[in-house]
């Protein structure tokens, strides 16, 4: 019997091959009908034999193309219409539903092999796609995709691109993104007068100005990055010097998965993650000989190196198809812009802005709508940890456990993400960077409209962060208007972000653990050692770490040594010169901060965890200066990986809810002077950590019958911390969960702040 269905598909279905992938399944079928992109997806319709329509529609659910994300399929019965044949239809707006734009995709395996193939046409084509790869994201300008709505529209096609993006059994059938040596974008490199060269000679300039220790400033998917020769020392040194970051860890780019097992110990899900279609940064540990092929100052005091695979056609043409050109084979690849500033993505502004970094510049003409940075990740017990989510992710939607109005959240105000929300879904941006700067402040103004134009989500109410004095929350004051703005505790959003990941309804509460370095306490307190039994609609504190001084603000973040008299004074040990961390002070700072202590002036109490793990690293002699954040805590975690802590640890003293930092101090303190070294020192605060989390775990369910703990904040980025609490705490049978698809840091606070503000 002939029947004719009308199939309506959400979720990311353009961009991604999803016509191309129902016409080919239509004619196999011999079915008849129409598919056509519109402003809420995909909109099919069929007509044949009921048999082979059954078939069409299980292959809509079991087969669909690999970039796809299927989200749901609206199926009814419509009138017969006869016909012969089945065509893609002109792409149509409909009143309501909602598109999802795609990610950006790394280049595919067919693409790369014509890429590297002398006979075909693509032959090192810096821009070669097809249908399952290529950028997205950063080139829409607006939904339904269609080529005439990406930058792509400056680049009409050839006859020859036109016939095989018309052609049914072609790989880019319908794909945005075609375009060849004759009809594409054209790339160029530009030296340091001024001289610009194209095509074949760009790139081969490019990979000589590299090969010679040369800084070049590459246009990429989501924006620009400065690149070196990795193995080059003065290469390596002279970027840094040029971006002023200190010792902050590069990360490295290399052609394929065998030339990143010569520089790391990899798993097989570090692999996974290197060489799938999103390419992130992972973060793995260094091979014991990785000094004889990437220069130290790449990643100095680090056990862990940032790869990445290239992602990129133009970035496999830098590092050489074959591995026999000359060249540098690992490329140093940081964000293209200055301490601070976001990522430039438009080339006359890279000219500018780069101009005091780099030595010569390779840029193309496609334009970049949105600059969307590499995302960073790494994996703990077989399961990713983002750190940043960016490219490859953004702007992927996340399941809500309950439906929520129309809904903007701006963020905290370091590692900035917003997120925009309605119905069950929520879109968290791109990173944004820190907000302590005009540049940042613009990205994310565009940025929030630029989200809400390809979701379609217009904001009803905003959510901020209760810190009065965060840039984020001001910029939502100002663009409010007259709709409310609902302020949301620091570490209450960060635990409602994990408790939404895990798709927990709210119904019942949670023990969250948040860890971090600061946020706003209702108190007036720097928060960030916090246990909080909480829903979404309200948190109860449980427990914090007891409060110390922190005098003088970002001086005390910057100076770990401060911290560490901090603590040495709260838990009555003199500042005796025996002590490195008091050795590092000098003496004219030593007496200001000293009365600073003793009389309040200049100082704010509190709670943080990431300042005790300065204080400690500094006490054990590790790091008492940082050039980044998190630089003494990492450096510390690092030296405690695999160590054993010889039978002994520290214990914190826990009464009520206040976790004394003192015993923990006083037993550093008398380790450090009996010759224990700063690795083992290291290794016993770890351990008491763990087991100081595992302790308030058990007060918390003895007193309110709760067993599922959420471990997060920044602090819980540490890999050695949060895989030794994961497994006391399922030990001693708690469920434990922690984030897995959003950063821990304040990359995923947006979320939270959704959740707890549409709560209630």
């Amino acid at each position: 019997m002939r029947a004719r269905r009308r199939f309506a598909v959400s979720g990311v279905v353009q961009g991604v091959g999803f016509r191309p992938f129902v016409y080919t399944t239509a004619s196999e079928l011999a079915l008849s009908g129409s598919v056509g992109n519109n402003s809420a997806g995909v909109v099919i319709e069929v007509e044949g034999e009921t048999a082979d329509l059954d078939k069409f529609e299980l292959r809509l659910h079991d087969r669909p193309p690999p970039l796809a994300l299927v989200e749901s399929v609206v199926v009814e019965s419509i009138p017969k219409q006869g016909g012969n044949g089945f065509h893609i239809a002109e792409t149509r707006r409909a009143d309501g539903g909602r598109t999802l734009a795609s990610p950006d995709v790394a280049i595919c395996s067919d693409c790369l092999v014509e890429l590297a193939d002398p006979v075909n046409a693509r032959y090192r084509h810096p821009f070669i796609t097809c249908t399952n790869c290529g950028p997205r994201f950063t080139i829409i300008t607006a939904l339904p995709y269609d080529r005439a709505t990406t930058t792509m529209k400056a680049f009409p096609m050839c006859g020859h691109c036109a016939a095989e993006y018309g052609d049914p059994v072609d790989r880019r059938f319908h794909a945005q993104t075609i375009a060849c040596h004759h009809c594409g974008p054209t790339v160029r490199f530009i030296d340091g007068s001024g001289i610009s060269r194209t095509r074949e000679e760009a790139l081969s300039q490019a990979r000589a100005l590299l090969q010679s220790g040369g800084i070049l400033a590459v246009k990429g998917i989501g924006g620009y990055h400065l690149a070196c020769d990795a193995a080059n020392e003065h290469a390596v040194r002279t970027l840094r010097r040029r971006k002023q970051r200190g010792a902050k860890p590069f990360a490295v780019m290399v052609r394929d998965i065998a030339s990143a097992r010569t520089l790391a110990m990899l798993s097989a899900e570090e692999e996974a993650l290197l060489d799938g279609v999103r390419k992130p940064i992972v973060l793995v540990t260094k091979r014991d000989d990785i000094d004889e092929k990437v220069a130290r100052s790449v990643a100095p005091r680090n056990r862990d190196i940032g790869l990445m695979l290239a992602y990129s056609p133009l970035h496999h043409l830098l590092l050489g198809l074959t591995g026999d050109e000359d060249g540098p084979t690992a490329l140093v690849m940081t964000s293209g812009n200055l301490g601070g500033e976001p990522i430039v993505h438009d080339n006359d502004d890279a000219l500018h802005r780069l101009a005091s970094l780099a030595d010569a510049w390779l840029d193309h003409d496609r334009g970049i709508v949105l600059a969307c940075d590499d995302s960073v990740v790494r994996v703990v017990d077989g399961a990713e940890l983002p750190v940043r989510r960016s490219r490859g992710y953004s702007p992927l939607p996340l399941s809500l456990p309950f439906d929520v109005p129309a809904t903007l959240a701006v963020g905290a105000d370091l590692k900035n993400t917003l997120c925009v929300a309605e119905g069950r879904y929520a879109w968290v941006s791109q990173h944004v960077g820190d907000m302590d700067d005009l540049a940042t402040l613009h990205n994310f103004a565009t940025t929030a409209t630029h989200l809400q134009a390809l979701t379609g989500v217009a904001p009803v109410q905003l959510i901020a962060d209760a810190h009065p004095g965060y840039r984020s929350s001001m910029w939502a004051r100002r663009h409010a208007g007259d709709r409310p703005i609902r302020s949301v505790q620091h570490h209450h959003a960060h635990i409602a972000a994990v408790m939404a990941e895990h798709r927990l309804a709210g119904t019942s509460k949670v023990l969250g653990f948040a860890f971090d370095g600061t946020g706003y306490g209702p108190d007036g307190a720097v928060w960030g050692g916090e246990v909080l039994i909480a829903d979404y609609k309200e948190y109860q504190r449980l427990a914090h770490l007891n409060y110390v001084p922190l005098a003088g603000g970002d001086a005390s973040v910057e100076r770990p040594y401060r911290m560490a008299l901090s603590h040495l004074r709260a838990a009555g040990i003199d500042w005796s010169d025996d002590l490195s961390s008091v050795k590092a002070c000098p003496p004219g700072e030593r007496k200001a901060l000293s009365h600073q202590l003793e009389t309040g002036f200049g100082c704010v109490p509190t709670s943080s965890m990431g300042r005790l793990f300065d204080a400690v690293a500094s006490l054990a002699g590790i790091r008492h200066v940082v050039d980044y954040e998190a630089q003494a805590a990492i450096e510390m975690e690092s030296l405690a990986r695999g160590v054993d802590c010889d039978g002994m640890r520290y214990d914190f003293s826990i009464h009520g809810g206040t976790v004394d930092c003192a015993p923990v101090i006083s037993a550093v303190v008398r380790d450090i002077r009996a010759g224990v070294p700063p690795a083992v020192v290291a290794a016993r605060f770890h351990d008491a950590v763990t087991s100081a989390v595992v302790h308030v775990a058990e007060y918390g369910r003895s007193s309110t019958g709760l067993d599922t703990v959420v471990l997060t904040g920044g602090v819980f980025q540490n890999t050695l911390l949060l895989s030794s609490t994961m497994q006391a705490l399922r030990v001693a049978r708690f469920v434990a969960l922690h984030p897995h698809r959003l950063p821990p840091n304040d990359g995923g606070l947006a979320l939270g702040q959704i959740l707890i503000g549409c709560a209630s």
